[in-house]
């Protein structure tokens, strides 16, 4: 288990690390458009959280009611979560939640199932996720979307073994903001913008397909230089960018 939190406060190198001190290891942040700067995620501030050592979870929220709107809604905000992810360079393969944050009752599940895949939809590339109360994420997760970020507001005292991810304190303060509490259990869909790590085999796959030779030929040539790995590694890079 993890503990983080989640805000609408912009992170600095400063807070970073006090609550990087503090056992945070995770924070959840805001990604939705430049209208709503006042809670946005931004890249430099990604970065910042990097370089402390922190996770970030991305969350896509305009209103509380939004998935309300069913699938054009999930068209619409999956379109500005995919927009906002390339912008801030969030990795593929890491999740983007889309909230239901009000108490959402059976006759709402239809609605929110189509919210949730018409922004599916949208986000290439990327994990679909839910933040919502235990009754949304054990229904949604029936239905096919595969992250959970459960809240315990409107939950009624239940916590779903479907939940990646667990907030169960709001309004609470914390190195000097204020803030929510959560705990992580895996499989979060978690991101950094540390660089991906290549393996030898990767790279080999890429210099052979850039250059025209086949690995075979480099592997062949991998008695010559005790770095002959690093090496390949290092002009794979520079053919990748």
């Amino acid at each position: 288990m993890s503990n983080g939190i989640d805000c609408t406060v912009q992170i600095t190198t400063v807070l970073a690390n006090d609550l990087k001190a503090k056992g945070i290891t995770f924070i959840c942040r805001y990604l939705v458009p430049a209208s709503m700067a006042w809670k946005r995620l931004t890249k430099t501030e990604a970065e910042v959280m990097t370089a402390a050592g922190l996770d970030i979870l991305s969350i896509f929220e305009k209103t509380a009611n939004s998935a309300a709107g069913g699938r054009n809604a999930g068209l619409s905000d999956g379109s500005a979560a995919l927009a906002e992810a390339r912008t801030i360079g969030q990795p593929e393969g890491s999740a983007i939640y889309f909230a239901v944050d009000y108490d959402a009752q059976p006759k709402d599940y239809d609605t929110l199932e189509a919210y949730l895949k018409a922004a599916e939809s949208e986000i290439t590339g990327y994990k679909v996720g839910v933040y919502g109360s235990f009754a949304v994420c054990e229904e949604m997760f029936k239905r096919g979307i595969p992250h959970c970020w459960q809240t315990y507001a409107w939950s009624r005292g239940e916590k779903s073994s479907n939940a990646n991810v667990y907030q169960y304190q709001n309004n609470a303060s914390l190195s000097g903001i204020a803030c929510d509490l959560d705990e992580s259990y895996g499989n979060e869909g978690f991101w950094n913008l540390k660089p991906a790590v290549m393996t030898f085999d990767q790279a080999l796959d890429i210099v052979a397909l850039k250059a025209g030779i086949s690995k075979a030929y480099w592997l062949s040539k991998s008695g010559i230089d005790p770095n002959f790995e690093l090496l390949i590694i290092k002009i794979a890079k520079a053919m990748a960018s």
